[in-house]
């Protein structure tokens, strides 16, 4: 693999590192209690930080990482975008955002507690960057994130 890709990689590895980072600064530092569309939206950052991982460190399955990551990146956009969208009213909160774990392993008194607790709502925006909720700014970093793996798998055999 050249150094450019190499480059290109400790630069998304770094950025994702960042995102993270300061997801749980906002979150325990700051006291924005996050929703429940807020944490799934971290989960494409994790398994694209192992994948690159794998990628700069073991050198194996590079192809096919880069595949992956592309496909958790279009995930993590949807994700986002949908989370958008429920800020700007686009789309109605589903039951993702409004309930808690309501297992079958709960008592009646469990649930009646979970479901008299507040919720965070998916809706509710109670932090921004230059303007722009969280979701939004996911949405447009995820979504390039994606055209960057595609195009790097698009050039994988030509760059190897």
């Amino acid at each position: 693999m050249s150094k450019n890709i190499n480059i290109i990689l400790l630069s998304i590895l770094s950025l994702l590192l960042l995102s993270i980072f300061s997801a749980y600064i906002i979150e325990y530092g700051l006291g924005h209690k996050p929703c429940k569309l807020c944490i799934y939206q971290r989960y494409p950052y994790f398994v694209s930080i192992f994948l690159l991982l794998n990628i700069i460190v073991f050198k194996k399955y590079v192809k096919l990482s880069l595949l992956i990551l592309a496909l958790v990146s279009l995930f993590g956009s949807i994700i986002s975008f949908y989370h958008f969208g429920i800020e700007q009213g686009f789309f109605n909160e589903s039951l993702i955002c409004e309930t808690k774990n309501l297992g079958l392993d709960l008592s009646k008194q469990d649930i009646l507690k979970q479901l008299n607790e507040s919720a965070i709502s998916c809706k509710t925006v109670t932090f921004r960057v230059f303007g722009l909720s969280l979701a939004s700014i996911n949405t447009i970093f995820s979504f390039a994130l994606f055209g960057i793996f595609l195009k790097l798998l698009k050039n994988y055999e030509v760059n190897k």
